[in-house]
């Protein structure tokens, strides 16, 4: 919204500041990070006062959690989201097809999380709604977000899939591309959603992967940089960079209280949000395969519960001692701080190696 200020700039006055993607994300980020620190604390005893016995823990689940995180309230998540929704509009440009479509899945995301949430706490169950009628609607919010961005995409790169390190070469899906959106997006939220089981375990890498994304948009919607690089040029993009930016402020506003031993969970209304935004930002810049290497936290958490289930339906046998894969360390005798700060240290060598694809070819 506050680049209309450049309308009144004669290019030699302050205003003239707005009309940068650097400046305006750098105003994004501390907007974030502010809300979240004023409005923290008045959203956890909200949400204290209003969910008697805060997040249901599952009994089958590691026997600690039932002593450490009984009564911790949920639905942190909106705390993030509204931080970065307000941040993302005061500083974005609103003509840009790709910041509302980023805000479209996150916010519709966050919907599903939160409808998930409330049934939760208000039934005192970890059932929620039914993991078919989430996925349903996340596909559906997914396909509408493929064909957006099949609209938005210039002609040349329309419904194509760009490899990384192979940089001329594209494989056109056609209309298979919005399936294929679907996957990604709703895939990205779902795997975002099973790693939040920790502590911060989530929130981190979600911050570390939004920014190589929102690094990866800047340099593709920038012809000098993109001609530099030999990537796929796409208009527009770099704003993204601004909602990230916002992102990782209102990550880090959350994360003040969400450290152990957490005052609040982020909930599945945080964790499938910042999943379909990831999945969506990869989508919008033509990096989908990037963000199975920058998210493969999110990826490995994900295929150890798959692999979990199709084993023990199979043999009757476990591969992992539980999981996903975080619970298989605790069981292990990993303390929740170990695993969560080596967690961290692997989503930032991943975030590196994704950023490496840009120039390697």
């Amino acid at each position: 919204m506050l680049y209309w200020l450049t309308s009144i700039s004669d290019g030699g006055d302050a205003f003239n500041l707005f009309r940068y993607i650097t400046f305006r994300a750098g105003g994004a980020f501390f907007t974030a990070l502010i809300f979240g620190f004023i409005f923290g604390r008045p959203l956890i005893n909200l949400l204290r006062k209003r969910q008697r016995f805060g997040q249901p823990i599952r009994e089958d689940g590691p026997q600690s959690h039932l002593e450490t995180k009984q009564g911790t309230p949920t639905m942190g998540g909106l705390l993030i989201l509204s931080a970065l929704t307000l941040a993302t509009l005061l500083w974005a440009r609103w003509d840009n097809g790709y910041v509302w479509l980023v805000l479209f899945v996150t916010v519709s995301f966050g919907l599903i999380g939160f409808m998930d949430d409330f049934q939760k706490v208000t039934k005192n169950s970890h059932a929620g709604v039914s993991g078919r009628v989430r996925l349903a609607i996340g596909f559906g919010i997914a396909g509408i977000a493929g064909v957006a961005a099949l609209l938005l995409h210039p002609e040349e790169l329309s419904g194509q899939l760009a490899l990384p390190v192979f940089k001329d070469t594209l494989i056109n899906l056609s209309l298979l591309f919005i399936p294929f959106c679907m996957l990604v997006i709703a895939g990205s939220a779902n795997a975002v959603n099973l790693t939040d089981g920790l502590d911060g375990l989530a929130i981190m890498p979600v911050m570390i992967a939004a920014g190589t994304l929102g690094v990866i948009a800047y340099a593709v919607g920038r012809v000098d940089f993109t001609s530099y690089l030999d990537v796929h040029y796409v208009p527009g993009t770099g704003e993204i960079f601004v909602f990230t930016s916002a992102l990782i402020g209102g990550g880090l506003g959350f994360l003040w209280y969400n450290a152990p031993p957490a005052a609040v969970f982020m909930g599945d209304t945080g964790s499938l949000a910042l999943g379909g935004a990831l999945g969506a930002i990869a989508v919008a810049t033509k990096h989908e395969i990037v963000l199975v290497v920058v998210g493969g936290l999110f990826v490995v958490e994900a295929l150890s519960v798959i692999i979990q289930v199709a084993y023990f339906k199979k043999t009757g046998k476990r591969v992992f001692l539980m999981a996903p894969i975080h619970h298989h360390f605790e069981k292990k005798g990993w303390q929740e701080s170990q695993i969560v700060i080596r967690f961290w240290i692997i989503s930032l060598i991943l975030a590196l190696i994704g950023l490496a694809t840009l120039k390697v070819r």
